[in-house]
Order: structure tokens, then C-alpha cells, then sequence
């Protein structure tokens, strides 16, 4: 049963009638592009077919009730929420999530009314998925239909402006100081594509990316290490970042180029030169991935992935033993390239991996984890999925 039917079900269920409507945001892993999006520069994620499914129906005063499907097979309702009274801070936890999207959306002046959400998913939480932010997409878009500006209805808020809402929710109010990697994915994905996002520009190409056709696959490894933007050291590299920008007087760090780094670190502090070095070098990465993938090179872009983690645990400082475990198993067992994907300190890699080398990958990762005692890790097949939509 898929989230969306079990979504509808449990709605009318509990609330004795059908839900106005159900929407559903996928999460998302990124091929390649880490912590560039909030430097303005380039990333390229795909949607993952695990979504999260938010049912919505009115209620006749103004409070927001949310309740969740948790993965013990129970419902879990949040407190009763004022739609007036909402201020970020309060409530904390999951609620907080639907929360924040009814204040950001409230604050864009949308007049939010009393609703009832009930919200399934299936993306691991806490493995680098963006499980939070298929939550969030799901309810931007399931409220905005419920005031008739669903994408495409006149006056409707674009994909843009909905990931840019999702992001207030997640910086103001949940507060994650996120960037727009994850929203624009689980928004704007489409099927059998990669996502080549300019972030500064807002230009985007749908890139083909068909691995299977070239007798490859995608292996996700959660490594079941969790992971919270707003408790990790995410936003102290943000905050480095922003500080180096400042440094080098240039709007963001996108606007540094490899041949300009040695000069660039004459002007910085030592601490603050790897972060430099990580997005300079991550956005070359990224354009050159584009590249081979546009020429159907799938394989060809194994060593950009080994040296994107390799930057990441050594430059940015955002890797930890179960990524770094995961990624050097794959690789030793015949992987073609493999890198942590999402923010990091925990969460998730991914293998670019030969379908006929799937098993040998797979159980040289788990024996890796078993050696160190290590919990066993969570893999899956990749596939190139569609982004956010109503599916009733």
C-alpha cells in the first residue's frame, strides 16, 4: 500500500469522512554537490521513491491538528495549535514541522484556516534522506491546494517560491539553517533525471541519468548514524562560510575559482581556508559531472564522487566513522566511486556500483560494520524518481 492510500485511509478513519486532498514529496539523494547550495552554487540531486503523504481536510475553528503514522504502526497527535498563535520556538519535535509550514505560509500572507493533517511516510528519518523536507513540501503544497493555489492555479505561488516558504519554515522556525538543495529536489524532481540546480540563478536542468541502461546502480548505505542539521555542526560551517565570503568581499563563496584559491587564502584565517577549498572545488565537481552524465559517462563520474567525500571528511569536517566505514568498504569492493551524500555528521553514503558486483558490495559493507560493531546498515537501489505531487 502505498503512503498516499494508507494516508487517506487513516484520515477517514480518524476523522470519519475523506480527506479535500492528499499530496506526497519524495525525499532525495544528492549525486553530487555538498553544502554548495547555501554558498550560491551548484548541486544535483534526484528524488528517491520514498515519499512522505499528507492527507488534509478543513476543520470549522483555527486550530491545526496533526497527526502522524509512526513507525511502531500507531498514530501520534500532536497538541492542538492556534493557527494565530504560532511563533517559532514552540511547538518543538515533529510538530513543529507542520507547524512552521502554517506559520511561513501565514506569514507570506496566505490566510491559513483550522485543518486536520495526517501524515505517513516512508524515508528513513534521520539518514541524510530529507525526510524533513518531503514533510514539509507535502504540507506547503497540501495547504496552499486547500486555499486554491495549488501549482498552476492563478495566483499560485511558484516551485521557487514554495522551496523558498519550506526554507523560512526550516530556518525561522524549526531552526535548521538549511539551504535549497533539499526543497528544489523533492519539488522539482522528475523521473529517470538528475536535477542540475544553479542555485544563485534559479536555472535548472532535468539531466538524464538512466544507470541501469549503462549496467550500473546507485546503492544507498544508511548507515543508521542520525543525523540533525539544527543540533550538528551544519551551521557553524554555514557561518564560517558567510565569514570568508566577507573576507574575500565577494557576495558568496560560488564567486571563488580553483586558480583563485591560492590568493583567496592569503586573505583567511587558517581555519577557514578548507571550507573555501571544499565549495570551490565541490562546484567544479558538480560541473564536471554534468558533463559526463549530458555524454552518457555514468562510470566516468566514480572519481568525482571519490574525491567529493574525500573533501568532504578532510576539508569541510562533516564526515564520521560510519560514512567513511561505508564508503571505503564500497569502494575496495569494486565500486566505481562513493561519497556521503546530505549534510553529514551521520545519515547516509552512496556507491556508483556495477549491477552485476550488487551482492559482493553489499555484504563487504555489512561485514565491515560487523567488524567494528557497527549497527547494521540499511541499503537500497537508488532510482531516479518524481518529485512532489497530488495523488487524490
Amino acid at each position: 500500500m502505498s503512503v498516499s492510500t494508507r494516508a487517506a485511509e487513516l484520515f477517514a478513519a480518524e476523522h470519519g469522512r475523506a480527506p479535500s486532498a492528499v499530496w506526497s514529496a519524495p525525499g532525495r539523494v544528492n549525486l553530487i554537490g555538498e553544502h554548495t547550495d547555501y554558498n550560491d552554487g551548484f548541486v544535483l540531486p534526484m528524488a528517491i521513491p520514498h515519499r512522505v503523504a499528507v492527507a488534509i481536510g478543513p476543520r470549522d475553528d483555527r486550530k491545526l491538528v496533526a497527526t502522524t503514522w509512526g513507525d511502531d504502526g500507531e498514530l501520534h497527535q500532536a497538541d492542538e495549535l492556534v493557527v494565530d498563535d504560532l511563533r517559532p520556538g514552540s511547538p518543538t519535535g515533529w510538530p513543529a514541522f507542520p507547524a512552521g509550514v502554517a506559520w511561513a505560509l501565514r506569514e507570506a500572507g496566505h490566510a491559513v484556516p483550522g485543518l486536520d493533517l495526517l501524515i505517513v511516510g516512508d524515508v528513513p528519518t534521520g539518514a541524510g534522506l530529507s525526510s524533513s523536507h518531503a514533510l514539509q513540501c507535502a504540507l506547503a503544497l497540501a495547504m496552499l491546494d486547500h486555499l486554491g493555489l495549488a501549482p498552476g492555479e492563478p495566483g499560485a505561488p511558484s516551485l521557487a517560491e514554495i522551496a523558498r516558504l519550506v526554507q523560512r519554515s526550516e530556518n525561522d522556525y524549526v531552526g535548521a539553517p538549511t539551504g535549497l538543495l533539499d526543497q528544489t529536489a523533492s519539488l522539482r524532481c522528475v523521473e529517470s533525471r538528475v536535477l542540475f540546480f544553479d542555485v544563485r540563478s534559479g536555472d535548472a536542468e532535468q539531466v538524464p541519468f538512466d544507470p541501469r541502461g549503462a549496467g550500473l546502480e546507485l546503492l544507498v548505505i544508511d548507515t543508521r548514524a542520525k543525523h540533525s542539521h539544527s543540533e550538528s555542526g551544519y551551521g557553524e560551517r554555514r557561518k564560517g562560510c558567510e565569514r570568508a565570503a566577507e573576507l574575500l568581499e565577494v557576495k558568496a563563496l560560488r564567486d571563488i575559482s580553483a586558480a583563485q584559491l591560492p590568493e583567496a587564502n592569503e586573505k583567511l584565517p587558517d581555519e577557514l581556508q578548507p571550507l573555501v577549498k571544499h565549495v570551490v572545488t565541490e562546484n567544479e565537481r558538480v560541473l564536471s559531472a554534468v558533463e559526463l552524465l549530458r555524454s552518457g559517462g555514468y562510470a566516468e563520474i566514480g572519481p568525482l564522487l571519490n574525491a567529493s567525500h574525500a573533501s568532504l571528511r578532510d576539508d569541510y569536517r562533516v564526515s564520521c566513522l560510519e560514512l567513511d566505514v561505508a564508503v571505503d568498504a564500497a569502494v575496495q569492493a569494486g565500486a566505481l566511486g562513493a561519497r556521503m551524500t546530505g549534510g553529514g555528521f551521520g545519515g547516509s553514503a552512496i556507491a556508483l556500483i556495477p549491477t552485476a558486483d550488487r551482492a559482493r558490495v553489499e555484504s563487504a559493507v555489512r561485514d565491515a560494520f560487523a567488524e567494528r560493531s557497527l549497527a547494521e546498515p540499511r541499503v537500497f537501489i537508488a532510482i531516479p524518481s518524481a518529485g512532489a505531487g497530488r495523488d487524490r
